[in-house]
């Protein structure tokens, strides 16, 4: 079963986003974004892909979605890029637009680091929470993954 996440950055006055299908848990995605996307040019190129099937290290190049044997395992698996789906960019006018439009994890590049929003939690006002990723991240959760230190 999949567990679906949004991941977004902000532009401008907007929030752009991009849906991604697999491993959407803090300790996959979260991490991943956390160790491989600290770049904003790379966010965007990521972002530009459209939706994403599974989150890798690179952004790479076009694979056959269809055919596992020719797919390197470091690049990130696009529908757009390399299914010939629709390209799918999210934009909204603010992040509780964003949150009440997400899936089960939503993460947020603040220009320093990944916030996520976990399962549309909102405070007291009705504001999505925001957590840095890393603190949601326990090491037991890393070392169960198989992420080295």
């Amino acid at each position: 079963m999949a567990t679906r996440s949004n991941i977004a950055i902000k532009r401008g006055n907007k929030i752009t986003s991009v849906y991604c299908h697999w491993d959407g848990y803090p300790a996959h995605n979260g991490e991943m974004l956390r160790r491989y996307y600290t770049d904003t040019m790379k966010i965007r190129q990521l972002i530009e892909l459209g939706s994403i099937s599974s989150l890798r290290k690179e952004v790479g190049a076009k694979q056959d979605f269809d055919d596992k044997s020719t797919q390197h395992d470091d690049w990130t698996l696009a529908y757009h890029r390399d299914r010939g789906e629709q390209l799918v960019i999210s934009e909204y006018d603010n992040i509780p637009d964003w949150i009440d439009d997400m899936e089960e994890y939503a993460y947020l590049w603040n220009g320093i680091e990944w916030l996520v929003n976990d399962h549309g939690e909102r405070d007291e006002a009705g504001f999505p929470v925001f957590n840095r990723v890393e603190d949601v991240i326990s090491p037991a959760m890393l070392k169960e993954l198989g992420w080295e230190d």
